[in-house]
């Protein structure tokens, strides 16, 4: 295993193109690593001595962050991904709690950090003259000159970076050098990666999926990576065509958002190969596929890094009649009951491939050992809560057939327990996303009037789409893996779904909303089981 500092130093010597982006942005391999090496000295002069290096770095996908991305590996420090999507006190919480002693941002961000109380933090402001100023007497560094904090080894932290915020607060996630390069060589082998591939990414930067998907893996093969700035629904295919891409990384929603995209008979006609990300639906998989000819590959993975599975590109019938397994399990793996702690019996389904014992089959995924997981920074008690007694414990629920294909149903956080059953909100989502007027669906619990809880979901429309209650009654009459206490009691018809900085929905966001405080939104309710909905207020 080699360290990220170690492939920098070999991509110095590659004249290849390494990295473009907009208004003809262009660089060679060598020149990043020179641009890396120059700010590593930089920073190795303005590091206190005996303090832990960690540099915040608040941009958007630009050359900049990939610059100190590379020259944190070379110099021994940390970069932090501060999310520029929050704001006032959680954005001052994020920066002081991940003890940034440098800060590189841009001036558009500079009104983000007025009156945080931040002044004594040291800033470099990327696009000012006193920086180019300050980068002046580096010039000519190479990565070979740089002196690190302390000898950089596969277990140096490379990345402080917050989860997505989609089921709580963030916490800050560490992430060693030999993480990101092995990660890298994985995904170089799976999609076979070379350095004629172009990686796009149009995911955030200050998130693990850009680094450990696609920028890691463009590192390891020599290959070019294609940034887009924030992530753009309409500008996806555009993007691609103009860097000529072969390869991207995706999360959260951002597949429905193209595919909500005008079509066009041309779509097919671009040079995408390979997609790789999480939480696309398989509807929304299929249709990417057959509209931009490109072949979709979903995963398992937390941003914790303790488990990571990479779903087969073909599945057996049976599997693919059961919804969308995630890979399969092995002797490290296990499925946890949450009450006894006890391994939970394979799932059991019926001919239709509905499953019939959620209430028992459904637990939580744990794996022997930390796997890639070496804590979060400064939070003991969350590291208790992910590691104990030998086990890393994943926080998502999964079921398993008796063949070991494992199915995600839910983040712990999002369990559903109805009248006892333990209700999978991704296979609940999955037959919502297959009625025609739907655009997006999002399953979340609020808490019943008696007991448990109570099943609501939002639903965004197609547009020009009026919700028609009994034509959604039908639909679920029809779905024959609907379980007899999956259909919601609430529908919200939303206008939009809350989601993060990485395109999730965030359902602690809507189960807090409830079906009280949801604005202008419309609300669908239906007295007992297989009765119709009407507007909440009417219901008889």
């Amino acid at each position: 295993m080699a360290t990220v500092a170690e492939l920098i130093g070999v991509q110095s010597q590659n004249p290849g193109p390494g990295l473009l982006g907009p208004a003809g942005l262009r660089y060679r391999h060598s020149e990043i690593a020179a641009q890396a090496a120059t700010r590593a000295a930089l920073f190795g002069d303005r590091h206190r001595p005996g303090t832990q290096p960690h540099i915040g770095v608040l941009l958007g996908n630009t050359d900049e962050f990939v610059f100190w991305l590379s020259a944190a590996a070379l110099a021994g420090a940390a970069l932090v991904g501060v999310n520029p999507t929050r704001r006032g006190a959680e954005l001052a919480r994020d920066i002081r709690h991940a003890e940034c002693e440098l800060l590189v941002t841009s001036r558009a961000h500079l009104p983000l950090l007025a009156g945080l109380g931040l002044e004594e933090l040291s800033l470099l402001v990327v696009d000012s003259p006193e920086y180019r100023e300050a980068l002046a007497p580096y010039r000519g560094a190479k990565p070979a000159d740089v002196v690190p904090a302390a000898p950089v080894t596969e277990d140096t932290r490379l990345l402080l970076y917050f989860t997505s915020g989609s089921t709580g607060a963030p916490k800050a996630v560490t992430c060693v050098q030999g993480r990101v390069a092995a990660s890298g060589a994985a995904m170089v082998e799976r999609f076979g990666l070379t350095a004629s591939d172009v990686c796009y990414i149009p995911m955030p930067m200050f998130h693990g999926n850009a680094i450990l998907a696609n920028w890691g893996p463009a590192l390891v093969a020599g290959a070019t990576v294609a940034l887009r700035d924030r992530f753009s629904a309409s500008g996806f295919l555009p993007d691609v065509r103009a860097y000529q891409a072969t390869y991207f990384t995706y999360v959260g929603r951002a597949i429905s958002y193209i595919l909500a995209t005008p079509e066009h008979p041309a779509d097919a006609v671009n040079p995408l190969r390979a997609g790789f990300g999480t939480e696309a639906g398989p509807r929304d998989r299929e249709r990417f596929e057959r509209r931009f000819g490109c072949r979709l590959s979903e995963g398992y993975g937390a941003s914790e890094g303790g488990i990571n599975l990479v779903a087969p590109r073909t599945f057996p019938p049976s599997v693919l009649a059961r919804g969308a397994a995630v890979g399969t399990t092995d002797p490290t793996l296990a499925i946890l009951d949450l009450d006894t702690g006890e391994p939970c019996p394979p799932a059991a389904f019926d001919p239709a491939g509905r499953l019939l014992n959620g209430a028992a089959a459904i637990g939580e995924l744990v794996r022997t050992g930390p796997g890639g997981f070496t804590g979060y920074w400064n939070n003991p008690a969350a590291d208790a809560e992910r590691f104990s007694e030998g086990r890393y414990r994943s926080g998502d629920l999964f079921y398993a057939d008796t063949d070991g294909w494992l199915y995600f149903a839910a983040r712990k956080a999002d369990r559903m327990r109805v009248d006892g059953e333990n209700i999978s909100v991704a296979l609940l989502e999955a037959i919502l996303a297959r009625w025609e007027p739907v655009e997006a669906a999002a399953a979340y619990a609020i808490p019943d009037e008696v007991t448990g809880d109570a099943v609501m979901c939002a639903l965004v429309l197609k547009q020009d789409t009026a919700f028609d209650p009994e034509a959604f009654t039908d639909f679920l009459a029809a779905q024959p893996d609907l379980g007899t206490k999956m259909p919601p009691r609430y529908l919200r018809i939303a206008a939009a779904l809350t989601t993060t900085a990485t395109e999730k929905v965030s359902r602690y966001v809507l189960r807090e909303q409830g079906w009280w405080d949801v604005g202008g939104d419309a609300v669908w309710a239906r007295e007992a089981r297989g009765a119709g909905y009407a507007r909440l207020g009417e219901v008889q």
